[in-house]
């Protein structure tokens, strides 16, 4: 079969299956539009709290960085000598569908498969403050309010949940996430139209460092044509803090990694900019293991692992999310873990300017 055959049979496929699908997206993308709409205009109502609530969300499925986000922002707030709570869903977690209090500084007893593994993250990070965890999040937020006392409140994963009003929507996009996949779903990787971004009130492009400028440009470009407000934008990138083990001690900085024989351990949503991280400090990935989103790792799973590195003469690594799982699971010193922190490359003090009038702070004092 020819090259040209084969490229017209591909074009045919890739045809029938924009088709196909063209009309599910089309009623999808009004779907969304239309709940928007009538959350708007008071058709269906909000819950209001007495508090500031700022939401970390975005547009697209998967991760952009909601997470380490929301820790910088946390971290932030409590400089600022406030009191922030932190509502999530606490995906995957037994409390996702009544709910769970974590307080900060509440480490032991803790248990990832009751509360989930990125609220256990965050409230392992704060210094003041708590987690809610429930789906029921306005609910959850009513039920525990008189408890945590928060002066602000951050609702993550939000930006569709519309239940409640927000003060401020802070809308992520990852760089890294391939341009043709910017179309709603089914056709693309989107839960809503751009045209949503109506409603952002400051934007963070994560993982900028990743990619090259034409493509972090042709990104820029496509988020400002469907914004009309100018809202603070932000470019951001992972600053390592190092390589840590299960008891989370410091091993060694990640720039030692360079030759190591690493088995690459992901249960995240975006396995391959894990991956392309690791590579960047000039470690030798032997195998590449991406189990689900949230997954939560077996004592078959870690067995396999550490057997596969002894075998390889390896080290396991994974991201502290799904170190927060694992070791649950084995305490074994061959399994290490990569530890981060939001970096800010530009637009830093607009997006904290814009906060603190928000919040009613002196913005002079960032």
């Amino acid at each position: 079969m020819n090259e040209s055959l084969i490229k017209n049979k591909l074009r045919l496929k890739s045809f029938v299956k924009t088709t196909a699908l063209t009309p599910l997206s089309i009623i999808w993308e009004w779907v969304y539009r239309l709940r928007r709409s009538l959350y708007e205009y008071g058709v269906l109502k909000k819950h209001t709290f007495k508090v500031p609530v700022i939401s970390v969300g975005n547009l697209s499925f998967g991760g952009t960085g909601k997470t380490p986000t929301i820790v910088w922002l946390a971290d932030w707030l409590i400089e600022k000598g406030l009191t922030p709570v932190v509502l999530t869903r606490g995906y995957k977690g037994q409390l996702e569908h009544s709910s769970g209090l974590l307080k900060s500084g509440q480490k032991f007893r803790l248990n990832p498969f009751d509360y989930g593994d990125e609220p256990l993250m965050i409230s392992n990070k704060m210094k003041k403050g708590a987690v809610i965890v429930g789906k029921k999040r306005a609910e959850n937020l009513l039920k525990y309010f008189s408890e945590v006392h928060p002066d602000v409140v951050l609702l993550d994963d939000g930006f569709q949940h519309l239940q409640i009003f927000r003060s401020f929507n802070l809308v992520l996009f990852d760089a890294t996430m391939a341009l043709q996949l910017y179309k709603v779903a089914p056709l693309g990787y989107l839960r809503e139209d751009l045209s949503a971004l109506k409603d952002a009130d400051a934007i963070i492009i994560s993982r900028a460092d990743m990619v090259t400028k034409e493509k972090l440009d042709k990104l820029v470009k496509t988020i400002s044509e469907h914004i009309h407000h100018h809202p603070p934008m932000a470019l951001t990138r992972y600053q390592p803090l190092g390589v840590f083990d299960v008891h989370d001690k410091f091993i060694f900085s990640v720039h030692d990694l360079k030759g190591l024989k690493v088995i690459a351990v992901t249960a995240i949503a975006s396995p391959d900019s894990f991956y392309r991280y690791l590579e960047s400090f000039g470690v030798e990935i032997t195998e590449k293991v991406s189990f689900p989103d949230h997954y939560f790792f077996s004592p078959e799973d870690v067995n396999e692992l550490l057997i596969k590195a002894s075998q390889q003469s390896a080290i396991i690594l994974c991201s502290e999310k799904d170190m927060v799982k694992m070791k649950r699971v084995s305490l074994d010193s061959r399994i290490l873990f990569t530890k981060v922190k939001v970096e800010f490359m530009s637009g830093e003090s607009e997006l904290l300017d814009a906060l603190s009038k928000v919040l009613r702070l002196d913005s002079s004092a960032q």
